[in-house]
């Protein structure tokens, strides 16, 4: 068969290799300096390649020929609506190559078996049984390469009544059981104004990858790691199942509005002040009692506490036994103050006085905080197709021996069939011009 063939071949792997005293050797300095991933995932899955790529792999994004479906998400570089222009593609392929391969052709199937007999990973987020149906399923890869570890990312899994069922974000974040909680309580459930299931189920991919990875080290194993989107949010609200159980707190939205376990009333979250919003709480108890002193010693300093704000007791306040109208009230004075101040100012003063409080940061400042350009967070990116550098978050985490990979664009359509066709499978320009018009590649 042609991918045994091709697999008979060893790959060329100098990208993975150093000098070191005259001597080649792994690059070890990347966690997956030495692993491959074959990127099979549409926008449910993108994430997962990047993060390992992000960690030192080599993961090549296996596209079919005219490009993958996702380079048509929006938003746009400046309005450009073009395949090669997709933000959304930038941000979640940086660090990959791509290549073009037609998995439904025989040949097709073929060229990625031999891909297969020298990869570490493949990651895919096809509908349950897609794979199976081509000859391309877990236990058909086994056979090939039995340390390969599949990564599948769907809405529900590979098994169970809803496997087959589609599950786009919002119905991900309803079956989550993420949308019971998330709203005002007097208005019905909302979904966030940006998708986040299956970037969420990415992650925990990633991460699984990593615990198969391991066993791999330790066996010589491979495995199937069955992601669901569903279970991936549960796993985030954890902590709902046993609060609802212990005192059936949760069964309406909070909003920006909390009721501790042994409340009486609800307390604000958020405030308005003069250029955005302030995340505030005031909290009783004795590990609360000096941030609400300071904080009303510092209204009190501009004129704005009275003689009822100046007379409680804050180690002594009691969520157990205090009435919503006391809450409301105090939350009144909160507002006011809050209204006469700027969010740099509030969070300066709240530094000084040592208040728990936090300023809700918008984009423009986000892109410009203090403590994400101490630890360098963002990252300007080189785009030579358009003429201009584009600024996108980087590393997630900071390793001191093994840093993460210093960003790279994402690849244009078949920006590296050259490399992994002709230079490590052997084709020749000839055969690369047939798959072409045969419509393999």
């Amino acid at each position: 068969m042609l991918w045994k063939l091709l697999a008979s071949h060893r790959f060329l792997d100098y990208n993975k290799l150093v000098v070191e005293g005259g001597k080649l050797s792994l690059n070890s300095c990347q966690l997956l300096a030495s692993c491959r991933v074959l990127d099979l995932t549409d926008e449910k899955g993108l994430l997962c390649g990047k993060i390992l790529a992000d960690l030192g792999a080599e993961v090549i994004k296996v596209e079919p020929p005219g490009g993958d479906p996702a380079r048509r998400c929006g938003p746009y570089y400046h309005d450009m609506i073009q395949q090669e222009t997709s933000l959304f593609w930038f941000a979640y392929n940086t660090n990959k190559k791509g290549i073009t391969l037609n998995l439904k052709h025989p040949t097709g199937r073929e060229i990625f078996k031999a891909l297969v007999a020298k990869t570490d990973f493949v990651i895919e987020s096809f509908p349950p049984g897609y794979l199976e149906s081509l000859g391309l399923g877990y236990e058909a890869l086994y056979k090939i390469n039995k340390g390969v570890i599949l990564v599948s990312i769907s809405p529900f899994g590979q098994i169970g009544p809803y496997k087959s069922y589609k599950g786009y974000d919002l119905v991900v974040l309803a079956t989550g059981g993420l949308m019971y909680v998330t709203g005002e309580p007097e208005r019905p459930p909302v979904g966030f104004s940006f998708p986040q299931a299956y970037l969420l189920a990415s992650v925990q991919a990633s991460a699984s990858a990593m615990i198969a990875h391991y066993h791999r080290e330790r066996t010589g194993e491979g495995q199937h790691v069955d992601t669901s989107a569903q279970a991936s949010f549960l796993t985030a609200l954890t902590n709902m199942i046993p609060r609802w159980e212990l005192s059936q707190i949760v069964t309406h939205r909070e909003g920006s509005r909390r009721m501790g376990v042994f409340a009486q009333a609800n307390v604000r979250s958020l405030y308005r002040c003069q250029d955005g919003f302030i995340a505030f709480f005031v909290l009783g108890g004795i590990s609360s009692a000096k941030t609400n002193r300071a904080f009303i010693e510092w209204m009190n300093s501009e004129g704005m506490a009275d003689e009822y704000l100046m007379s409680i007791d804050w180690s002594k306040f009691d969520f157990a036994t205090v009435t919503q109208e006391e809450i409301s009230r105090i939350e009144g004075y909160v507002e006011k103050f809050f209204m006469t101040h700027t969010k740099a100012e509030i969070f300066k003063g709240a530094r000084e006085k040592h208040i728990i409080l936090q300023p809700l940061l918008n984009i423009p400042e986000l892109m410009h905080n203090e403590q994400l350009e101490a630890r360098d967070f963002w990252q300007e990116v080189e785009h030579p197709e358009l003429s201009d550098k584009i600024t996108y978050p980087g590393p997630f985490i900071k390793l001191s021996e093994t840093p993460l990979n210093p960003q790279r664009r994402a690849p244009f359509i078949g920006e590296h069939n050259k490399e992994i066709y002709l230079e490590e499978l052997g084709f020749s320009l000839q055969d690369i011009m047939a798959l072409k018009q045969e419509g393999v590649i």
